[in-house]
């Protein structure tokens, strides 16, 4: 059984880490507090930005001798898997899960014969990617001078980075996995796809309602500006996605410590109270003792 010395030590250890689990979770609430508003922003350009590359590329077709990035290579033979995760750990299983999904996308492809190579954003997922892939790996993002919600700067290099890679003929499909911010206790991870530019299922289109119309320059022009655009919306976009789920994801994490630490406290507290009444009474009873053999 442990010394009255030794329990004080750990409740005295225990009540500090509570107060840094604390102190995380109330930093955690105020940084979610501008990350979701910064997704929330986010969200109506890049939606409205995939209703206009859906639209520019519905009008031409099945964007056969359009843009690059909109018809791609032709191929499917090589995938550009960029995986998103945070700098930093300590916010439950937020990178677990996406580091999940990346592996699911990745075995997918090299079961049906596909040539993968990883691009990892964030120190947590290249942490974990490399024990498996890390002969895969062709590049590494380090987010850790993102200062607050400021992504653009980040995004815009990372998405110029793939865009000459595609250019340069290193892969044929680009897919982001990512995890997407729904609410303080809901992050989904989400395998997107980059390249060939493909707007989201359920993005908005425009009814033209039998209207015709004419493009000056052409769509084709238009969307070989459009594109590398759109691309970079949605990275900072997923970003934004990721950061404001970091911060949910910590500041459950943390409360979920400070009241496990709350009860580790409690139950030692309980320990160190039960061992000294019984050394109490241990020597209550030796000093009875003593007093009636003299």
């Amino acid at each position: 059984m442990p010394s009255l010395k030794d329990l004080k030590n750990r409740i005295n250890s225990v009540k500090s880490t509570r107060k840094i689990t604390k102190a995380m979770q109330m930093v955690a609430a105020a940084k979610l507090k501008r990350a979701q508003e910064a997704a929330s922003a986010s969200r109506p350009y890049a939606q409205r930005m995939s209703a206009v590359v859906a639209n520019l590329a519905g009008s031409m077709g099945d964007g056969a001798g359009g843009p690059k990035l909109l018809s791609g290579t032709g191929k499917d033979d090589t995938h550009l898997v960029v995986v998103m995760t945070a700098e930093r750990g300590l916010c439950g299983g937020f990178n677990s899960y996406v580091v999940k999904e990346a592996r699911r996308v990745i075995r997918e492809l090299i079961t049906g014969g596909k040539t993968v190579k990883i691009l990892t954003v964030g120190k947590k997922g290249r942490e974990q990617l490399k024990r498996e892939y890390a002969e895969l790996f062709i590049g590494h993002v380090d987010l850790s001078d993102v200062r607050g919600n400021d992504y653009t700067d980040a995004g815009i290099g990372l998405g110029s980075e793939i865009t000459q890679r595609f250019e340069d003929g290193e892969f044929d499909v680009a897919t982001l996995v990512y995890s997407q911010f729904k609410n303080v206790l809901t992050q989904v991870p989400t395998a997107q796809q980059l390249i060939p530019a493909k707007a989201p299922e359920d993005a908005e289109t425009i009814d033209l309602q039998g209207a015709i119309y004419q493009y000056e320059p052409s769509q084709e022009e238009i969307l070989e500006t459009l594109l590398p655009r759109y691309i970079n919306t949605q990275i900072i976009s997923a970003m934004l996605e990721s950061g404001a789920g970091e911060q949910a994801s910590r500041m459950s994490a943390m409360d979920n410590a400070t009241r496990n630490a709350g009860e580790m406290i409690d139950d030692l507290s309980l320990q160190y109270n039960r061992a000294r009444q019984a050394q109490i009474t241990k020597e209550l009873i030796e000093i009875i003792s003593g007093a009636e053999a003299l």
